[in-house]
């Protein structure tokens, strides 16, 4: 199954292990991937002598990863190839202690508080880009806390589960039968939501506060930039934020980076955190920031779990986040018909209706898309045209199973308690309701800025953009903000990346002036 090249790649990325580890099958003799998933495994195992397997006839399909003779409380029931093949790998590397995915020290202790124990299964979609994200970071927990338990279950081949779990989004994962998360998250997202679910022993938060020269709050193209431009100043410099990347990594494809043809969104974040990580920048991942506090010229930021930062600037470039309908149904099927992600959920409406919400770039990028794999589908855009690039439309037209619908309202998602079976459109024209029968609904109708916390302490428009001048200062001496969170027209990655470097030069302007 796995050519030569990709087998010495695994020979070199296990010649540091130092246990031994099985992988410990159970497989039925008739069942359909059995084969499939026995030649995946013996040929990984096949590049190091302190890996093996461990065969068992039995009832469905599926493996545990043993250290040694114990279990490590990681399991796949799938064949773990795909977006999913660096998953298994990286279950191995981490149980071992290795793997650059840990996150930074207060992170881990904040797992090994978590109380357990904790069985959590993660439902998956080897097509899913946003999937392995999820199950990455809950097997690295696994390995942190050993009352965690997690299992990897493609939904393809369990589909009579995932049909009584009535799942229709992915990754959908379980704590303890009970559905906690649905769609894209990170590490920290993710840990939150296991902290609210469990408790934990132990406040493992330092109560000291850390101090910096500036302190940038977001990770995605402006943090980066600002987070660099400070370095390069000389400055002690921190980046707090929820994951390296922002909103970029929603996105699969980008074509209008100056002097980049193409890239992808996982790309583009990988290349922002590798430069950052040139500099002396403290890079605090997977923190949710919850209170910002003014001390005088100092700002002290809070995060979650009790950890505290201060410094006399603070640049925002906390970005934007998808903007939901907000009428009555959507939040009740999230998951459940309702997505956000075309190219993670759009494979389980295979040969089925849905309706795309909005007719922007985002809206008609999903249809194009969606119209390859479901049966039709049915754009509805609040105005009198669609807004999306004249190239995208064209190609829009081209396509027998779609159809446009202008000035229509979405006034509900209409289900059965179950699922998604149709949304509520008003005509704006005629004012006449109807429903239209469908099984999912993608929205796509733009961003809302995540300006959260700061709004009490800064000046907002109404939308809830951070209000800046030409300079990106707000109204606080010391507060900037730059990028999707701000004002500043057009939210395109390359200008994000130009306001946050005007950030970093405004801050450090006012520092040598002595105004913070």
């Amino acid at each position: 199954m796995l050519d030569s090249a990709i087998k010495e790649q695994l020979r070199t990325i296990f010649a540091a292990l130092e246990a031994n580890y099985t992988f410990d099958i159970t497989v039925s003799p008739q069942h359909e991937s059995r084969t499939e998933l026995l030649e995946l495994l013996n040929d990984v195992a096949s590049c190091s002598e302190k890996l093996s397997c461990r065969i068992n006839e039995g009832k469905g399909l599926e493996f545990t990863l043993l250290k040694g003779e114990h279990r490590t409380g990681i399991t796949f029931r799938a064949v773990p190839n795909g977006h999913e093949f660096s998953s298994l790998l990286l279950a191995i590397l981490n149980t071992d202690g290795k793997g650059k995915n840990f996150p930074d020290e207060g992170i881990c202790n904040r797992v090994k508080s978590l109380k357990g124990p904790v069985r959590l299964t993660t439902y998956v979609s080897l097509t899913c880009t946003n999937c392995p994200d999820v199950v990455q970071a809950l097997n690295a927990m696994t390995t942190l806390n050993g009352q965690i338990q997690h299992q990897t279950v493609d939904g393809a081949i369990n589909q009579a589960e995932v049909e009584a779990l009535k799942i229709q989004g992915v990754p959908s994962v379980f704590a303890d039968g009970k559905l906690i998360h649905v769609g894209r998250g990170d590490f920290g997202e993710l840990l939150a939501k296991l902290e609210e679910q469990y408790g934990t022993e132990t406040n493992s938060a330092e109560t000291s506060i850390k101090k910096y020269d500036v302190i940038v709050a977001g990770g995605g193209p402006a943090g980066s930039a600002a987070a660099i431009y400070s370095a390069r100043k000389g400055l002690n410099v921190a980046v707090i934020a929820e994951r390296i990347g922002g909103q970029v990594k929603e996105t699969v494809g980008i074509e209008n980076l100056i002097s980049v043809p193409s890239t992808t969104g996982s790309q583009l974040a990988d290349n922002l955190k590798t430069h950052m990580s040139q500099y002396p920048i403290d890079l605090l991942e997977h923190r949710q920031i919850e209170k910002i506090e003014l001390d005088g010229k100092d700002k002290v930021l809070t995060a979650k779990g009790g950890e505290r930062f201060s410094a006399p600037a603070v640049i925002v470039a906390t970005g934007a986040s998808w903007r939901k309908l907000n009428v009555p149904g959507e939040a009740e099927y999230i998951g459940r018909g309702v997505a956000f992600c075309p190219h993670c959920d759009g494979p389980f409406y295979k040969g089925k209706q849905v309706a795309v919400v909005g007719g922007g770039n985002s809206g008609i990028e999903a249809a194009i898309d969606l119209a390859g794999i479901c049966s039709k589908v049915t754009v509805l855009e609040f105005m009198d045209e669609l807004k999306a690039d004249q190239v995208l439309q064209e190609k829009l037209k081209s396509l027998p199973n779609v159809e446009v619908l202008v000035h229509s309202q979405t006034t509900e998602v209409v289900g059965n308690g179950d699922k998604v079976t149709g949304i509520r459109v008003k005509d704006r024209k005629t004012e006449e309701e109807r429903v239209i029968s469908l099984d999912g609904i993608f929205v796509q109708i733009g961003l809302v800025a995540n300006s959260g916390i700061f709004r009490d302490v800064v000046e907002v428009n109404r939308p809830g953009e951070i209000v800046i001048d030409a300079h990106c200062r707000t109204n606080v001496p010391g507060i900037y903000a730059a990028g999707d969170v701000s004002t500043v027209p057009y939210k395109q990655i390359i200008i994000a990346m130009g306001e946050g470097a005007k950030a970093a030069l405004a801050a450090f302007e006012d520092r040598m002036r002595g105004e913070i």
